[in-house]
C-alpha cells in the first residue's frame, strides 16, 4: 500500500502562485494531481511518468501549471501560477502502477487526502 501526503495548499489572491507538493512512500509508474470544486466531480489537472518525466496536462492547466517530480524525494509537485478562483478546489495526488501518463481517475490506485486551495478574487 503505498501513502501519499499532501501540502503546501492555501488561500492566495486572484493570480497569486502556489506550489503543491505530495510525499509517496514508495515509488510508482505514474503520479498525477487532480481537483474537486465544490459540488462537482473530481476533475484531472496534470500527471507525470516518474521513469522519464513524461507529461500530460488538461486544457485548463497548460500554460499556468507545472508538475514535476523529484525522485530521490520521492515528491510529487504541482507548481500553480496566475491562479484564478475558479481554481478553488480540493486538491489531490494520486499515483498509478501503470507506466500511461493518463488522466482517468479510474486507472490510479493510490490517493492523498487532499489540500484545500482557495483562490479569492
Amino acid at each position: 500500500q503505498v501513502s501519499l501526503v499532501e501540502s503546501g495548499g492555501g488561500l492566495v489572491q486572484a493570480g497569486d502562485s502556489l506550489r503543491l507538493a505530495c510525499v509517496a512512500s514508495e515509488r510508482t509508474g505514474t503520479m498525477g494531481w487532480f481537483r474537486q470544486a465544490p459540488g462537482k466531480e473530481r476533475e484531472f489537472v496534470a500527471a507525470i511518468r516518474l521513469r522519464d518525466g513524461t507529461t500530460n496536462y488538461t486544457d485548463s492547466a497548460k500554460g499556468r501549471f507545472t508538475i514535476s517530480r523529484d525522485i530521490a524525494k520521492r515528491t510529487l509537485y504541482l507548481q500553480m501560477n496566475s491562479l484564478k478562483p475558479e481554481d478553488t478546489a480540493v486538491y489531490y495526488c494520486a499515483a498509478s502502477n501503470s507506466l500511461l501518463v493518463h488522466g482517468a481517475s479510474s486507472m490510479y490506485n493510490y490517493w492523498g487526502q487532499g489540500t484545500q486551495v482557495t483562490v479569492s478574487s
